[in-house]
């Protein structure tokens, strides 16, 4: 039975990595979008790139009981997965709990260029700002913005075809950050635009999530979604989850 799963692993693992994937970036406006373009729209390679939102305790090994971890990334796989049989769908989750951006841009070659996905989804930011509120001072949002960049600049240049997904990152006033939310709230609102300005110049899918959060909160505490007011409980995940399915619908042709 070891034997049996190792094998699977490196059958799906090699599937992934060498079915025929050219999916175009589209150029035109946002009422001319439409679904990644792809010689064999059957074969799709999906990375989820962040911190320990996404991370969700992953295992480091070709464990399938565990390697998309326990958090949105595994819900989205699973779903599409189950959703989905004839496709020949290949997810990645490489989230490193603690990551800042400038901790993704350090291992993008290896952990995204070398992948050669045909979609790239990335969260990330709250730990740039825990460092702020910690009193790193050279975490700035200008820093944040510009390291930004050059991951989509070196994104688009080794992997021109692929499609990148920026989602928001978002705080809620719950557990220990409730505390000091108003700094919370300023820091990590600056880098919501810069997502939200990312996305729109370099015209990549941007996934709200702070506004979804909000209105989830008029429905339970926000204790209820986030135990901290960063790492989601199961219901934000599954709100997380959701939100990035809706989203790219069109996209995966689902």
């Amino acid at each position: 039975m070891k034997n049996s799963r190792r094998n699977f692993v490196k059958k799906i693992g090699m599937t992934g990595l060498l079915a025929g994937s050219i999916p175009e970036i589209l150029t035109a406006s946002a009422s001319s979008k439409s679904h990644i373009q792809n010689e064999n729209e059957q074969n799709l390679t999906v990375l989820f790139q962040g911190d320990s939102i996404t991370d969700g305790n992953r295992s480091r090994d070709n464990d399938w009981n565990h390697l998309m971890g326990h958090g949105y990334a595994y819900l989205i796989s699973s779903r599409l997965w189950y959703d989905h049989p004839d496709r020949i769908f290949m997810f990645y989750n490489r989230g490193i709990s603690g990551n800042k951006i400038s901790d993704l841009e350090a291992r993008w070659q290896e952990d995204a260029i070398d992948l050669k996905p045909d979609i790239i989804s990335i969260l990330v930011g709250i730990n740039d700002v825990h460092a702020i509120i910690n009193g790193d001072t050279s975490e700035t949002s200008t820093g944040f913005e510009k390291t930004y960049q050059q991951i989509i600049d070196k994104t688009g240049q080794t992997l021109p075809n692929s499609k990148i997904v920026l989602c928001e990152p978002f705080v809620l006033p719950a557990g220990w950050v409730k505390d000091n939310f108003d700094t919370w709230k300023e820091e990590v609102e600056k880098r919501q635009h810069i997502v939200r300005q990312l996305a729109e110049v370099n015209n990549t899918i941007f996934i709200e999530l702070q506004e979804p959060f909000n209105q989830a909160c008029k429905n339970a505490p926000a204790d209820y979604w986030s135990w901290d007011g960063i790492h989601p409980m199961p219901a934000g995940h599954e709100l997380i989850a959701r939100e990035w399915v809706k989203a790219m619908k069109d996209e995966l042709s689902i």
